[in-house]
């Protein structure tokens, strides 16, 4: 896979990348579970939603100017993973608490698929859309503050 560059950067910071990435989650999740109506057919649902998250950052329009709060969140995470060095260290160590919670719930949501617990799925379905949401506003505030310094 390419790795991020400008564009698809820009592309990505389009609301509707965003969203429908979020999208992508419960059906992911239903496509996994699906293999207990279709069997190794689920398999073609699977394989179509990671090729949307692919192709997702390909098929929106660029932001160059952003303005949504996703859309700055977007924009944040960049200036953070281009230069670490450059962001306040409070902001290093709640990414670093909010990976390690979207792990958590991203672990509790594949077992939950294996085993086909939905309360297991669904908790950790919250708990990583809810740790990734949490990141975006923390990027979105990270973005303001770099465009406040500039200024």
């Amino acid at each position: 896979m390419k790795p991020m560059t400008d564009e698809r950067w820009a592309r990505h910071a389009n609301p509707w990348s965003v969203w429908t990435r979020f999208a992508a989650i419960p059906a992911f999740m239903l496509a996994v579970w699906s293999r207990v109506w279709i069997g190794s057919w689920s398999l073609v649902p699977v394989g179509i939603v990671m090729i949307w998250l692919v192709l997702n950052v390909l098929v929106f329009p660029p932001v160059r100017e952003p303005r949504s709060w996703v859309s700055k969140g977007i924009y944040g995470e960049q200036l953070w993973l281009q230069n670490r060095d450059a962001v306040p260290p409070i902001y290093a160590i709640i990414q670093r608490w909010l990976i390690a919670l979207g792990f958590i719930g991203m672990v509790l949501l594949g077992v939950g698929l294996h085993q086909l617990e939905l309360w297991m799925s669904l908790c950790g379905m919250a708990i990583l859309i809810l740790a990734q949401l949490w990141r975006i506003d923390r990027f979105s505030m990270l973005y303001e503050l770099h465009q406040q310094k500039l200024d």
